[in-house]
């Protein structure tokens, strides 16, 4: 509920600080005074946008500051959500700076308008004509179904089924345009991931293919200079080997006289033992080198289909054809194996709509369950404020596919007088009738759900005498559940209200002020015997509204 309210430099208002209890409050005061002013202030608390022409004083900010106590609201979740601090009295601060820049807080921690506004929602409801026409649309409508049908719980369920069901249709959609793309480059992708599996793809295999190309191409050479070095090492009179091994024999005769003697002959040893080893594996060479020439081209291919390759993939080098094969494989894969993903989401999918069938079939039962009772109670209430052959149609209808509400569509068609044709609220209700079916609907809801504090703001407009006594009768019931606020021009409203305030404005030296107050008793006798009898007060008008009062 709205406990406090606080204004500072908003139109008329200087400023203002006023206390709200719980009940029925009714608001009242000559056309003019403010009440509009009023209502504006405080739906900026609630996240309306802002505009310079708020602003009394130009160059000073305006503050606007609403208390709310909020301890059975349940809102402790949606607080944890937008990261604020909650409290069970919470303070929401809207300021409006001279730049024409606006600010909001909670519980001092700065908001985004979106937040606010959704958080507004939750806290009052300020009904005026425009809200009225929301009881036209089908939505609405089935709102107030549902809260008789207590659907509330199954249709959160069903939304979070119904969530589930969507995202699993554009992943079934997203899979049959993979598909078809796929199909396309299926046979393309195929040849070529053949392609790179022909090749020998392996890391440092162009180096070690190059190597032996050369090898291969230049053979004869090799084999020209192997030769020639089989001949410097074995030759009997110029070779190497037989040179060493001569010298190590002089020196094997010096072994004995002397350490250095010694040295140098276990060099010359070392000399021709590595000596000896390089002829094994010259003669290795040696007796391997021939000239192949069919292997020679086999070696070529390979190098001219690598080289093709990184030209054509536009590779630096095989490791990167070699992630290119890869993810061509994997393609191929998935392409193969997407029928298999299709089947497996269909039939996903075809559970999920059996579910939601079920839901929705339960929801639409417990809807038809309650429709008598909501007509018989909707006519009954009018019938009281005045509209004796208020009659309603309702009526559901089946659809073919799954909507926010379920598969149904509602029809809720009405006729004011007996006989006359049925048709839609927003077609055949005047906006009197319109403002007493709200109240009705509103009053309905009040016992189903938990809505926030109410604020009527002229909902007798054309209604007088019996009627309004009705319609205030409703509203103070009303007000056993939840906080409402009336804002009304109707003694008959005024005179039930728990705590009863003044709007009215004061002519000061260089400006008008318009200002807000909670009236005593005697001071309710004289504004409802204002609004009675007008600005001169008669002894008649007085005892009427002392009447009124009792």
């Amino acid at each position: 509920m709205l406990s406090t309210l606080t204004i500072s430099n908003y139109a008329l208002i200087d400023s203002l600080e006023v206390d709200f209890n719980k009940g029925f409050t009714v608001i009242t005061g000559e056309t003019g005074a403010g009440k509009s002013i009023l209502l504006g202030g405080l739906s900026l608390v609630l996240g309306k946008r802002a505009d310079l022409s708020s602003l009394r004083v130009k160059d000073q900010k305006c503050i606007i500051e609403g208390t709310f106590k909020i301890d059975t609201y349940g809102l402790q979740n949606f607080f944890e959500e937008n990261d604020l601090d909650y409290e069970d009295s919470t303070v929401i601060r809207r300021e409006i700076l001279p730049s024409g820049k606006s600010r909001a807080f909670v519980n001092d921690t700065p908001v985004t308008l979106g937040v606010l506004s959704t958080l507004g929602e939750n806290l009052i409801d300020i009904h005026s004509q425009h809200q009225t026409m929301q009881l036209t649309e089908n939505d609405f409508q089935l709102k107030l179904v549902d809260a008789l049908a207590n659907n509330q719980k199954r249709l959160t369920d069903y939304r979070k089924d119904l969530k589930i069901y969507r995202k699993a249709q554009k992943e079934l959609q997203n899979l049959i345009e993979v598909q078809s793309t796929a199909i396309k480059e299926q046979d393309y992708n195929t040849f070529m991931l053949e392609e790179l599996e022909k090749a020998p793809l392996k890391e440092g295999i162009i180096e070690l293919l190059e190597e032996e190309y050369e090898q291969l191409n230049n053979v004869e050479l090799i084999m020209e200079q192997l030769s020639k070095g089989d001949q410097l090492f074995n030759d009997e009179q110029i070779g190497v080997l037989p040179l060493v091994t001569e010298m190590r024999q002089s020196l094997s005769k010096l072994v004995d006289f002397g350490a250095n003697y010694k040295d140098l002959y276990e060099r010359v040893q070392s000399v021709l033992i590595e000596l000896d080893d390089v002829n094994s594996e010259l003669q290795r060479l040696q007796d391997g080198v021939e000239a192949n020439p069919d292997h020679l081209e086999q070696v070529n291919g390979k190098l001219q289909l690598l080289y093709d390759l990184l030209k054509k993939h536009n590779a630096s080098d095989v490791l990167e054809l070699i992630e290119i094969k890869n993810a061509l494989a994997d393609k191929v894969f998935e392409t193969a194996n997407l029928d298999e993903k299709i089947t497996l989401k269909t039939k996903e999918i075809q559970e999920m709509e059996s579910v939601l069938g079920k839901q929705a079939l339960l929801i639409r039962e417990k809807r038809k369950s309650v429709i008598p009772q909501l007509k018989k109670k909707l006519e009954s209430d009018l019938n009281l404020l005045g509209m004796p052959s208020a009659s309603f149609q309702i009526g559901l209808t089946d659809t073919s596919t799954f909507l926010a509400t379920g598969m149904d569509e509602l029809s809720f068609l009405f006729t004011a007088n007996r006989g006359g044709n049925y048709g839609e609220l927003k077609k055949v209700a005047s906006g009197g009738e319109l403002s007493r079916i709200m109240l009705v609907i509103k009053a309905l809801l009040a016992k189903y759900e938990k809505l926030p504090t109410i604020m009527f703001d002229e909902i007798d407009t054309g209604v007088s005498g019996e009627i309004s006594n009705r319609m205030a009768d409703i509203m103070k019931d009303m007000s056993a559940d939840l906080q409402v606020f009336s804002i009304t021009h109707l003694p008959q409203v005024a005179s039930k209200g728990n705590h009863h305030f003044k709007v009215f404005k004061t002519e000061g030296a260089e400006r008008t002020m318009t200002n807000l107050k909670e009236l005593t008793n005697e001071e309710r006798v004289v504004e409802l015997a204002h609004m009675l009898g007008g600005k001169d007060l008669s002894d008649s008008a007085l005892a009427h509204a002392k009447q009124l009062l009792n």
